[in-house]
């Protein structure tokens, strides 16, 4: 199987995102990049895993990328996709839980609140609802397909740095995400309306 790299997709990351990891003190390039990263990276894995999973694997990540600071190749893939790729493998780990939320949240029952007001629980059992649908939707697809939909959705990473982060080809994220996006479009009346 061949790999597309990134400096044929367009998508090159800029040379500030190759730093040099092999330094004698990575503490300090660790510092910086997890005050650059970890933001995001958070941000990203608590949409997967919910924040308090989302907290320990930011700190997996990191731990993870400084132990096998050697391993980078920055020629490779810059370090937010590396990075990513990181936490990729750690949630693949939580898939199950995953999958048991998304099928438990897909179940809740609408139950109305007793608060008596009338706009406010409209909004809150048609958010409930929502999300129950858009959960079903996500627990439905592939655990690849799933992957890359997130990624891209949630992270903002780009094919090519979804393709570095998961050591797959850039070809095989867009076809993906393009039968990710399209079954979703097809099974939307299962779930409501999903927007992908």
């Amino acid at each position: 199987m061949t790999r597309s790299s990134p400096q044929s997709s367009g998508d090159d990351p800029s040379p500030a995102d190759r730093p040099d990891l092999s330094g004698p003190d990575p503490g300090v390039v660790f510092g910086k990049l997890f005050d650059e990263h970890a933001g995001a990276l958070h941000r990203y894995l608590a949409r997967r895993v919910g924040p308090t999973i989302a907290d320990d694997l930011v700190s997996d990540a990191f731990l993870t990328a400084l132990r096998q600071r050697h391993a980078y190749d920055p020629a490779r893939a810059g370090f937010r996709a590396w990075l990513y790729g990181i936490a990729s493998n750690l949630v693949r780990r939580h898939v199950r839980d995953e999958l048991r939320a998304l099928r438990a949240s897909a179940r809740l029952s609408v139950d109305a609140p007793s608060d008596g007001l009338a706009g406010a629980v409209a909004e809150r059992l048609d958010a409930r609802a929502r999300v129950a649908r858009l959960a079903g939707a996500l627990a439905a697809l592939s655990a690849e397909d799933r992957e890359v939909l997130l990624l891209t959705s949630w992270a903002g990473l780009s094919p090519a740095e979804i393709a570095a982060a998961l050591d797959i080809p850039a070809g095989t994220v867009r076809s993906r995400l393009h039968r990710a996006r399209r079954w979703l479009r097809a099974n939307a009346e299962n779930f409501g309306e999903v927007e992908a």
